[in-house]
């Protein structure tokens, strides 16, 4: 648990030792509540989704950040929403964004700019890096890509000093919020294929791995628990971010894999998610039944 006298005392010291971003005080820390490991995180983290179904301006980010910013890990742009905005207003959010220790990541855009060229993917790449962005999510839900290429574009990322987050699912057409019907007559791809791919990322240098929702727990009736199952199993829980942006979907991965799942979450639910986490609050099929004993 932080110790709150030493927050207040500097935002940027955490129990005497010196951060580079700020650190919120917290009340009621006499409180027994589930451990929170500190930023940078490797597991437990949450990413919050920036500007795509609402709009995010700088001063409610900056509310965000500081009412919740000790729980937040990174921040999402969605749907190549940064691309049509203010640049000069983008770099100011990734600014801000960074002194409270928060990633800031591109979104799963790099789909469109890929077809457009190999030239554009470099500028695209480069223009991500002058805008203070951390990390270039790869998505390919509605492309068809070789994995060999894939990893040339995990290459690029990386020789710009930026982290590549791969999206990995198993429904092609992920991304189009396809329906349930369509999804099924689309058919699923092979897990293995999938977790196959990304054991290949991850040993490219891979940041982080994440998976796709849809047709998984997203427009999939039943959900296929199999699916972040194998993923795990096979890359282990730090490796993972599973896409959760729905409340149901959330408790469920805490109920099945604890606090330390990696989540991405709408920014809306942040406080909900981390009452489940820390295991002070929630619905009567997660009350007191999510603990952890360090």
């Amino acid at each position: 648990m932080l110790d709150t006298k030493e927050i207040i005392k500097d935002p940027k010291k955490v129990n005497g030792k010196a951060k580079d971003f700020i650190v919120n005080p917290i009340g009621f820390e006499w409180l027994q509540r589930n451990d929170r490991p500190e930023k940078p995180r490797k597991v437990g983290m949450t990413e919050i989704r920036a500007a795509y179904y609402s709009n995010f301006g700088l001063s409610y980010f900056k509310d965000i950040l500081e009412t919740t910013g000790n729980y937040v890990d990174s921040i999402k742009f969605a749907g190549g929403s940064f691309t049509f905005m203010n640049p000069e207003k983008i770099k100011a959010t990734n600014k801000l964004a960074h002194d409270y220790g928060v990633l800031s990541s591109t979104g799963g855009f790099m789909e469109y700019v890929l077809t457009k060229g190999k030239d554009a993917v470099k500028r695209y790449i480069q223009e991500c890096k002058e805008l203070g962005f951390d990390i270039i999510e790869i998505s390919t839900g509605l492309i068809s890509i070789p994995t060999d290429d894939w990893l040339r574009v995990i290459e690029e990322v990386q020789k710009a000093g930026l982290k590549a987050k791969p999206e990995i699912g198993v429904q092609f057409g992920a991304g189009g919020d396809g329906t349930i019907a369509e999804y099924e007559a689309e058919g699923i791809q092979d897990v293995e294929y999938a977790t196959n791919q990304a054991k290949r990322f991850l040993d490219a240098g891979a940041y982080i791995i994440m998976m796709e929702s849809e047709g998984v727990t997203e427009n999939a009736n039943p959900w296929k628990v199999n699916v972040p199952a194998k993923f795990i199993r096979e890359l282990g829980l730090e490796n993972v971010m599973f896409e959760a942006a729905d409340p149901q979907v959330f408790k469920w991965y805490i109920k099945n894999y604890g606090p330390e799942v990696n989540l991405f979450v709408d920014h809306s639910q942040i406080v909900q998610l981390e009452a489940t986490r820390q295991g002070i609050w929630g619905t009567n099929d997660v009350w007191g039944r999510i603990v952890t004993y360090k």
